[in-house]
């Protein structure tokens, strides 16, 4: 009712016709037009790029648009349909034209309150808007209009960013169907709309529907746009994470590659929209452990970063790291040793001493002087001695900063306000636990690498100080004040059961028979670890 007496005032005043231009900065690179009777620009990047003119029967416009560039498979993930991409799903609708009767100027005010909410995060007030811009729809321009179309695309976007998938379906095949009737089905209006709809499959994991609806949006898009441009090249990507997610990496590969290739012909090579699929195709070459070629990738999307935001940015920093740790696997130590001290001077500057990414590039760092010792072990054995004295100084006080982060949000639970700080916080102690589980267990292989180094004339005998290391990893996870949430999530427990396995074979090697009734036994270690690994196992294989 109140919706309805808001519009009664509002559908008497007349709006001032804008063009589409003067819309720019609120589209997206994703954002693409059912309809329009001018030039449109749409940014992508820091620059922007021209659609073909298109003229429709109607003088009017609509812009379905489907997830954020960032579909990463980690954050699923997906490094992402969350929160992020939420705020991107529906855009101003503009006419450029008089409002003519009252049930076109309740259809545009209905939707342009529900697009401005939605973008507020108020859902449940952007559904009512929704709700009553599609019955506007239906009745002041027909059920079959493309009108209803934009209503039905807006309406379903909000129910997938809210996960009520059963909602959302229909409302997208509903909009497909008008969209096809009312103009054709290799229309460009008709590829965009399988392009959200290819989208919501994606979230969901069902990939063949995925795959066919980007296969479809690509063959339109393609005719209409031409295979060098950049909405198609998105369209191109969002189909290769698709078949990557199915194994088909191959193919998945050509496919980014060649919408790398066009965003960079077109001059948007440094956007943020071109680095992100260069990192999701540098995960694709590390998986398939092409590390040389990884490399090469990894250092131009460094070069891009310097240039484009200097050291001075998490960004540049972050992907100095990736590189870093690229470097140590293939054995360039001393570039992999200098990049990571680089980093971990420029996030205590920006971020403060003792924050969690602080904690994990220490931890990084260490692993590289102990990869160092390995090797100077066979001709210096007091240099291997002083690289892993290092090493033990990053990764104490890599302990120490997941320790403060772990114990600070018990202290501050109390004063939560609402749910993002306890999301927050929560994500901020997952990394915690397992930077400390991983740091603990690589503290615990250095000491045994310095008990070999000493050569004992007792070499059965027991270090004691790596067992120590792994044992805490044991009373830190059994932890009553550490989160259920985060205890249960895959990849603590996977580093859980890496500290066990490392006890287990450093108990097994040595004939101690030190045994203290609170600590578990070798016994008892073993059936952990085979209870872990049955429960781990679903996991992994719901992963491949």
């Amino acid at each position: 009712m109140f919706l309805r007496q808001a519009v009664s005032l509002l559908s008497r005043v007349r709006f001032p016709s804008r063009t589409l231009a003067n819309l720019r900065q609120s589209t997206i690179s994703s954002s693409i037009p059912l309809s329009c009777n001018t030039e449109f620009h749409y940014e992508c990047g820091s620059r922007f790029s021209t659609w073909r003119k298109y003229r429709g029967d109607l003088a009017l416009w609509i812009i379905l648009s489907g997830q954020a560039e960032s579909v990463s498979v980690e954050e699923f993930g997906i490094r992402n349909d969350s929160g992020e991409a939420s705020v991107t799903g529906l855009r101003r609708i503009e006419d450029g034209s008089v409002i003519s009767n009252e049930h076109t100027s309740k259809w545009r005010i209905f939707t342009d309150n529900g697009r401005d909410l939605f973008l507020k995060g108020k859902l449940d007030e952007a559904e009512r808007f929704f709700v009553s811009a599609l019955q506007e729809a239906k009745e002041g321009f027909g059920e079959r209009d493309p009108h209803v179309a934009s209503s039905c695309n807006n309406l379903a976007e909000l129910y997938r960013v809210r996960k009520v998938f059963e909602k959302a379906e229909p409302l997208y095949l509903e909009a497909i169907n008008i969209l096809e009737e009312s103009y054709n089905p290799e229309d460009i209006r008709v590829g965009a709309a399988f392009h959200n709809l290819g989208q919501f499959y994606l979230v969901q994991r069902k990939l063949e529907q995925a795959r066919k609806c980007y296969e479809r949006a690509l063959k339109i898009k393609g005719r209409v746009l031409g295979h060098g441009h950049p909405d198609y090249a998105n369209t191109m990507y969002h189909l290769g994470t698709v078949l990557n997610l199915q194994g088909k990496e191959k193919d998945a590969e050509a496919l980014i590659q060649d919408s790398i290739r066009i965003l960079e012909e077109g001059g948007l090579g440094e956007s943020l929209t071109c680095i992100r699929r260069m990192r999701y195709l540098c995960q694709i070459l590390l998986n398939s452990n092409r590390l040389p070629e990884a490399e090469n990738l990894q250092r131009k999307i460094l070069h891009v970063l310097e240039l484009s935001k200097g050291w001075d940015s998490l960004d540049t920093v972050i992907a100095a790291e990736g590189l870093a740790l690229t470097l140590q696997s293939v054995g360039n130590l001393r570039e992999a040793q200098d990049l990571l001290e680089r980093c971990l001077d420029v996030r205590k500057t920006i971020l403060g001493e003792d924050h969690i990414q602080v904690a994990a590039n220490m931890l990084h760092l260490a692993r590289v002087e102990m990869f160092s010792s390995n090797r100077l072990r066979k001709f210096d054995i007091s240099k291997a001695n002083a690289e892993l004295d290092k090493a033990k100084l990053l990764l104490d006080n890599s302990i120490r900063i997941a320790r403060l982060v772990l114990d600070s949000p018990k202290e501050n639970i109390s004063n939560l306000q609402n749910g993002v700080e306890a999301r927050h916080t929560e994500k901020d102690g997952h990394a915690a636990l397992l930077i400390l589980l991983q740091s603990l267990d690589e503290l615990g292989l250095l000491e045994i690498t310095k008990h070999e180094l000493q050569e004992l004339k007792e070499p059965d005998a027991t270090p004691i100080e790596a067992e120590h290391a792994l044992r805490q990893c044991i009373s830190i996870f059994k932890e009553p004040g550490i989160r259920r949430s985060v205890l249960n999530s895959a990849e603590v427990k996977a580093e859980y059961l890496s500290c066990l396995k490392h006890l287990v074979s450093l108990l097994s090697g040595t004939t101690s028979k030190e045994v203290h009734q609170s600590r578990p036994t070798l016994q008892e270690l073993k059936d952990e670890i085979r209870l872990l690994e049955a429960e781990l196992t679903p996991n992994r294989k719901r992963r491949n």
